[in-house]
């Protein structure tokens, strides 16, 4: 069954808070092989200007994932999660964020579009991250939904 598209932009996400930690921010650095000592070593960072560790890139990616019941949007629009792939993620980023504030993400589905005659459907999915209420970043999603019956 392909995804409406209206129903799919109508759904509505709570904002979810997160305290970004220095352990957190050390541990992603290093599991996305950022050698940069900025983002494991305090003093390094401070040396080159910044208050705390900057958030690495692409960290902002799954910050969504971390409310409750992360992927109720999927189930609601009836995607299979068997047939779920991911597409692409992007980054906008407005300003730096570091360990020990506090950011806003507020997700929203912004396009759904089929191709190859319904046989892939992407849903693309924006997370706004705001520091008291000033934007920080928007990290961009999509995924694409095999849909083997439809089209070709």
């Amino acid at each position: 069954m392909p995804i409406d598209p209206e129903a799919a932009k109508a759904l509505r996400f709570a904002p979810l808070t997160v305290d970004i930690e220095r352990g957190r921010l050390r541990f992603f650095a290093k599991a996305t092989g950022q050698t940069d000592p900025i983002y494991h070593d305090l003093d390094a960072a401070r040396q080159a200007g910044h208050p705390d560790l900057p958030v690495p890139p692409t960290f902002f990616f799954g910050l969504d994932l971390e409310g409750p019941d992360a992927l109720r949007y999927l189930r609601e629009l009836d995607v299979d999660m068997a047939r779920v792939l991911h597409g692409e993620q992007s980054f906008v980023y407005h300003s730096l964020a570091y360990a020990g504030e506090t950011l806003t993400v507020r997700p929203r589905i912004v396009d759904v579009f089929a191709k190859r005659g319904g046989a892939l459907e992407f849903l693309v999915k924006r997370n706004e991250i705001t520091r008291a209420g000033e934007p920080v970043a928007e990290a961009t999603m999509t995924l694409v939904v095999r849909n083997p019956g439809a089209g070709g």
